[in-house]
């Protein structure tokens, strides 16, 4: 089944979290936790969606280059401005799917239009 979600005006973790709970399967009556899942989800007008209080200044992205001190640290804005709000919607999502194999074939079936 797929799912057609309008983010104007909503926020970006709510969104994200049932974004998540759609891509795992949970609102399927047939859902299994060792399957992926059959549903999409499409997202539209993502450039309307909203981040609350003060999380663009605030929130920080940390990666790691596998040298000695090299931990890079980016504040959503920056992040926001560089990637686009698609790219920080799709770390969203995938972050809160569980850390296993069906991680990656789950985040396929997102669509950002």
């Amino acid at each position: 089944m797929d799912y057609i979600i309008d983010a104007t005006n909503k926020k970006l973790g709510r969104l994200a979290s049932e974004i998540a709970v759609i891509l795992q399967g949970k609102k399927n009556p047939k859902y299994e936790p060792r399957l992926e899942g059959d549903d999409k989800v499409i997202v539209k007008n993502i450039a309307q969606m909203e981040v609350s209080g003060k999380k663009m200044k605030q929130k920080t992205y940390y990666r790691h280059t596998t040298q000695i001190g090299h931990l890079k640290e980016q504040t959503l804005e920056k992040f926001w401005q560089k990637k686009g709000p698609a790219a920080v919607l799709r770390l969203a999502v995938m972050r809160m799917l569980p850390k296993n194999k069906l991680r990656a074939k789950r985040i396929k079936k997102l669509i950002i239009e």
